[in-house]
Formats: C-alpha cells, structure tokens, sequence
C-alpha cells in the first residue's frame, strides 16, 4: 500500500547567526587555538549561510559555559516547544484535527527525556490515547527519512491510518566552547535549529510524494565514522577522517538496490543537506544534475543542516517548484552508525 506525504511544515526559532558571525565567536573564544585560520577556512567551505538559533549566539544557553544537566534541560524545552508549533500547523495545512490522527512517530537525538517527545505530543496536541506512538531517539540526521520509512510501514498494514510525523532538533546545544577539536569548530557552523512536521496517510490530502519503497542500510564496521559523545559540558558529536568516505563506501549498495527497483534515473531528487561532500558524492554516484540537488543546496546555504529535519525541509522546498504528476523520485538520507535510508516514490499532483 503506498503512502502518501503531505507538504511538510518547517519551523525555526527566532534567533539566527551568520557564518561570519559564527567565526567572529570562533576566534573571539579561541584567539590562541593552534589551527584557528585552518578552522576558519573550514567552517566558511560549509556551504552555510545562516542557521537559526534558540537563543542569541553569545547567549549562555549558546556561548556560555552551561553544564550537561542545564542544556539538555535546556534543548528539551526547546526542541518540544517548537515542534508542538510545527505538529499544529502540520494539522491544520492538512485539514485534520487531532482526534484525526492514529499513529505518531517521532525523532529528536540533542535531549534526553523519558517519557520523550511522542508522549509528550500526544498530550499537549491532543492526540488520542490509542494513538499507536514510534519514538526514534538516537538516529541523527536520518531521523526524518526513518520517520517516513516507519510511518509507510504502518500504513501499509492498515491503510487508514494517518501518521503525524514530527522531527525537532536543538542542534546548537552542541554549541559549547569546551571542546578545541576542528570537528567541534565545523559543527558549530554547521548545524541549525528546527522542528519539521507533516501527514503521512493511504489516500493523498494534498499533492505531494507517495512512498512506494524503502530501503535503509548500515555500512559493516562503521561505527567510528560519527558517534554521540556525553560528558559534563555536554553533548558532543564526534567523528574520524573515515567518516568523510562513508556515504562513498554506501554507495554501491544504495546504486544496487536502486537499480533492483529501476530508479537509478529519477526525475526529481531529495538528498539529506548534510554538507558539500555529501551532497556532492551522492550527486556523481547516482548520476544526478544540479538542477535536481538545487533544493539541497539551497537548504544547507539558507538553513543549514537541520539534522533528521532536513530531508522533509528539502522535501518542502520540492513542493514550490513541484514534478510533474507522475514523475519518479528518490530521496537519501545519512545518520550515525554509518547508516543510510533511501525511498523511491511517484509525485502525485
């Protein structure tokens, strides 16, 4: 049974940083670090414009020297917040109420809560308490594209279900000073905060992508590629020089099962806005132009990358310049582990 994605809603806090300004809070913390014009250089060939920020970038929650305890406490607040704002406009762009909805699956990786942001929705939205509920907690960047593949799943054993999807993340509670590392300084230009959410249903509400298959993957011995770290000034994101060959050493296995299903052709193309390596390894392993990562790009420069919200806001993106009724398309996505997730599907205009 195929399922259908309505548009998704994208929301971000009010604060945004540039990378200029970014790289002036660098330097103004680590006016000694032994490779600052290295990193510098780096953090402005992300590809990143600007991002937005829960709070002002020289802000303690951002800046400042909070411990592990205040910013998870912190990035909980926020993360929830914003995606209860994302969850009701997702509702209402769909025409649906919340006694509408009978499945929920939802991703958030940069907080710790027990009970975590399904419960938490479900209250504070007013969702059923038979809503069938699916929390991902610590797949990163794939989140949204799991969240469709996981929302399809369900779908497909009972066609009537409608599946609120809701992806937030408070990425710049990464954003501590306490760590030199160069990957530290190239995540904290790297990433941004949002709240991603939309409709996943049997029958379309509105144009958009039916889901016809997934695939998701997770590459042998790659769990040193990029990996969560916790300690007492709080979450960090680690990686290897490995990691930055990891969506090349998927590939063979992502053009594979892309060909099993003849899609290694498709007319329009959602590429997780990861970074410029990814976005252009994925573009010469699958043969893509540049008309069809135009989205991708454009997400990463004017957003960043949102973690596992960015897939649905290059989806959104998608659906003001939509395909043609009919045409075939792919969409990709990357997390830690190292792990893929890739979709195949038909635009429904």
């Amino acid at each position: 049974m195929p399922a259908h994605v309505t548009r998704p809603t994208v929301d971000h806090p009010d604060h945004w940083a540039t990378t200029d300004d970014i790289c002036d809070n660098i330097t103004q913390h680590h006016p000694d670090h032994p490779k600052l014009g290295t990193v510098l250089r780096v953090v402005r060939n992300t590809g990143v414009e600007r991002r937005a920020l829960h709070h002002p970038l020289d802000s303690e929650q951002i800046s400042g020297s909070l411990g592990v305890a205040d910013r998870n406490r912190q990035a909980w607040d926020d993360a929830s917040t914003l995606a209860e704002t994302a969850a009701k406009r997702a509702l209402e762009e769909a025409g649906l109420q919340p006694r509408d909805i009978t499945a929920i699956v939802s991703s958030n990786t940069t907080s710790y809560a027990v009970p975590g942001l399904d419960v938490h929705l479900v209250e504070e939205l007013g969702l059923r308490p038979d809503v069938r509920r699916i929390a991902l907690a610590t797949v990163g960047c794939i989140g949204g594209a799991q969240a469709l593949t996981r929302a399809a799943d369900l779908v497909a054993v009972r066609p009537d279900t409608r599946v609120l999807v809701v992806v937030s993340e408070a990425l710049s509670t990464i954003y501590h000073h306490a760590d030199t590392s160069t990957e530290s300084m190239i995540y904290k230009a790297l990433f941004g905060d949002s709240a991603a959410a939309c409709i996943v249903t049997g029958e379309p509400l509105t144009p958009g992508m039916r889901i016809e298959d997934s695939w998701e993957y997770l590459l042998p011995s790659s769990r040193d590629r990029y990996w969560g770290r916790l300690d007492e000034a709080g979450i960090h994101f680690d990686s290897t020089r490995a990691a930055t060959t990891a969506p090349a050493d998927a590939m063979p296995a992502l053009v594979d099962w892309l060909k099993q299903r003849d899609a290694l052709e498709p007319d329009f193309a959602l590429i997780h806005a990861g970074g410029p390596a990814i976005l252009n390894t994925v573009q010469q392993g699958l043969g893509l132009t540049v008309a069809q990562l135009a989205h991708s790009w454009a997400s990463l420069a004017q957003v960043g990358n949102l973690g596992g919200a960015s897939i649905l806001d290059v989806l959104r993106r998608t659906h003001d310049t939509p395909p043609t009724h009919g045409d075939r398309g792919v969409m990709v996505a990357y997390g830690p582990g190292f792990t893929t997730a890739a979709l195949t599907g038909t635009w429904v205009g």
